[in-house]
């Protein structure tokens, strides 16, 4: 018997991928998305597929839906462009959404994945970051809305698996990057793919010492559909990403390599809360999941940047 699997956020950069990537399992796929930051194109090559459904709704309200075996939260915006346009969009999504989902993984007795963030450790003070850490998030701050909704996300899930012995993983997604991302993201890499591609200068805020580790989306996406396939981890939190940590001046200069343009590299002040220092502690990942990321920056920029140039 086939498993059917729910993505919500599914038409968004990552969500897509983990559609295709259900689908060449087998599964049936339905997809859930508003399209506030997912966009059509992402899923427009899956339409005709006999096991995929799209359903065009948002998780902040109820709605019908069918009995599934696996829920991935997928949907949330994560440009820090848009926590100031949509705070209030972002806060319930991961809030309201999140309880939504929740209670129809109760009702179908699904597995659940919630995709929280690297985000959730704010400007951390420890590094790298395990699962452990807690954090040091600004909760009023511009990027509060996101932060802080992630956070109570997942405490919504242990919540729900403590009162209703509910099977729901939390991954803790580090920077992610690759193909189908929107170029206007307003995210460091598509940022500097899209200025590099247009041959303009390359934009880095602050010094660009501050450092961020960067994961292709074919590793995360194998990351997710191990948490949720892996024995033993009910309620549990993993983080999945890269830990190849380099700073923001040298993914400027690797961009400027890979695109082979005579673009030059411009400095403008810091934004409010931008962490220093980025990087996962993939202890758990490797030791539970045998979590390993395989694509190396230099081959996921020149695919990702393939991508951006058939887009134009």
């Amino acid at each position: 018997m086939t498993d059917t699997a729910l993505v919500a956020g599914g038409g968004g950069f990552v969500g897509s991928h983990l559609c295709d990537s259900l689908l060449n399992d087998d599964y049936d796929v339905l997809c859930i998305d508003n399209f506030g930051s997912g966009r059509p194109r992402n899923v427009e090559h899956l339409l005709d597929h006999p096991r995929f459904t799209l359903q065009e709704a948002d998780i902040r309200q109820p709605s019908a839906l069918p009995p599934v075996d696996e829920i991935y939260h997928l949907a949330s915006r994560a440009s820090p462009k848009d926590f100031t346009d949509f705070p209030v969009r972002i806060a319930l999504t991961n809030t309201e959404g999140t309880r939504n989902l929740l209670d129809h993984a109760v009702a179908s007795d699904a597995k659940m994945l919630f995709a929280s963030t690297s985000e959730v450790y704010g400007d951390p003070e420890v590094h790298p970051q395990p699962e452990s850490y807690t954090g040091n998030v600004n909760i009023r701050g511009p990027r509060g809305c996101y932060d802080e909704s992630k956070r109570f996300g997942e405490t919504l899930t242990v919540a729900y698996e403590r009162e209703y012995d509910l099977d729901v993983r939390t991954a803790r997604i580090f920077n992610t990057y690759g193909p189908r991302m929107d170029p206007d993201d307003g995210r460091v890499i598509p940022n500097f793919l899209s200025q590099a591609l247009g041959d303009r200068d390359l934009t880095v805020y602050g010094d660009g010492s501050q450092t961020r580790s960067f994961c292709y989306v074919d590793d995360m996406v194998r990351g997710l559909r191990a948490l949720m396939e892996a024995r033993g981890l009910q309620g549990e939190v993993v983080n999945l990403g890269s830990d190849d940590e380099i700073t923001i001046q040298e993914l400027a200069d690797a961009v400027i390599d890979v695109a082979d343009t005579d673009s030059e590299i411009v400095y403008r002040s810091l934004p409010e809360d931008d962490p220093q220092r980025r990087r996962p502690h993939l202890g758990k990942a490797r030791e539970e999941l045998s979590y390993e990321p395989s694509v190396s920056l230099q081959k996921g920029l020149k695919r990702t940047l393939d991508h951006f140039s058939e887009e134009r």
